[in-house]
């Protein structure tokens, strides 16, 4: 099984032959940033377009069976996520809406100060508010995992704490590794792992030792020390890859319509844009590289089987369902 566990792609046919050249089984891809519900059910047309132009390359998952269903038939799983609760406005009815439509995955915060919780780029956390604590217990209830992805410390431990289901972290690396401001204190790992949930690393150089340069060595003894602290079977791959995307879209990403003003964010040194990926990972046909990796390290054939795509495959089974239906 291969899973990568984040994507944001500027999806095309290439790509889709190249998710299949790799032999990647499922992608959790997003659909919103700073959407609201309407411009995300606009961008839910726009995949069911794509499932239909390309029924032999890749389809729409919302269970982990359709997951197992998509490797038999030799396609890509598809599955929606998105990065803000922007989708859901104000409105805690919409929850259960965009399961319905397929969202799996919703962070409860992007960078900056939500309805539900703190982003990573605030100063101050006062933690989950007081409609994110209804939120949580919306999304646990009908099967939609909460992604603390760019969320504050607090925020995160605290939702780990509310929440009656493991969320997760579905793109990010232990800071102690790297010490970008994206990337989470083994405290905030230990928090969410320790009730059973995952954290999947990130390819996005600004997460990387070294950026464009960090060595697949590098990246992969930062996962087997991730195992050794945290258990190789809370852990996956999420590698945020925005594959084709132009430079303005990282604008669209760190600007949205909250500022006028040009927010640089991750990478401030330079203008909002792409950095290369590192070369040993430039798309969906190198996932594998990443397995050998692991293997040189050290861990175990059943630890690389489960990171490369196991353990995602069984938090999907257990998340996914809406708690009537367990």
């Amino acid at each position: 099984m291969r899973i990568d566990n984040l994507q944001y792609a500027n999806w095309s046919q290439k790509i889709f032959r190249q998710m299949r050249e790799g032999r990647v089984d499922a992608v959790h891809v997003t659909i919103a940033y700073h959407e609201t519900f309407r411009e995300t059910v606009l961008n839910i047309e726009k995949w069911n377009r794509y499932f239909t132009e390309f029924p032999d390359l890749i389809m729409h998952a919302k269970t982990a069976a359709d997951v197992d269903r998509a490797k038999a038939t030799g396609r890509t799983a598809i599955i929606f996520g998105a990065q803000n609760p922007s989708p859901m406005e104000d409105d805690i009815g919409l929850v259960e809406i965009l399961h319905s439509l397929g969202l799996r995955f919703m962070q409860l915060s992007y960078n900056n100060q939500s309805l539900l919780a703190t982003g990573c780029y605030e100063e101050n956390d006062p933690g989950i508010t007081r409609m994110g604590r209804q939120v949580i217990a919306e999304m646990n209830r009908v099967g939609m995992v909460i992604d603390m992805s760019h969320s504050a410390d607090r925020s995160t431990i605290e939702a780990a704490e509310l929440s009656t289901r493991p969320i997760a972290i579905t793109h990010a690396n232990p800071k102690v590794w790297h010490p970008a401001l994206r990337n989470k204190s083994d405290e905030v790992i230990k928090a969410v792992t320790d009730k059973g949930g995952m954290l999947g690393f990130s390819l996005y150089p600004h997460h990387l030792k070294g950026g464009t340069d960090c060595t697949l060595t590098s990246f992969c003894e930062m996962i087997a020390r991730a195992a050794e602290k945290f258990g190789a079977a809370s852990l996956g791959l999420g590698s945020d890859l925005c594959q084709d995307q132009p430079d303005s879209v990282v604008t669209w990403m760190r600007v949205g319509r909250w500022t006028k003003q040009t927010d640089y964010g991750e990478g401030s040194a330079q203008s909002p844009g792409f950095p290369p990926m590192p070369t040993w990972f430039q798309d969906n046909r190198d996932i594998d590289n990443i397995a050998e990796g692991l293997n040189r390290v050290g861990l175990s054939t059943e630890e690389v089987a489960g990171i490369m795509g196991g353990n995602w495959r069984l938090f999907y089974q257990n998340s996914f369902a809406g708690q009537s239906d367990q």
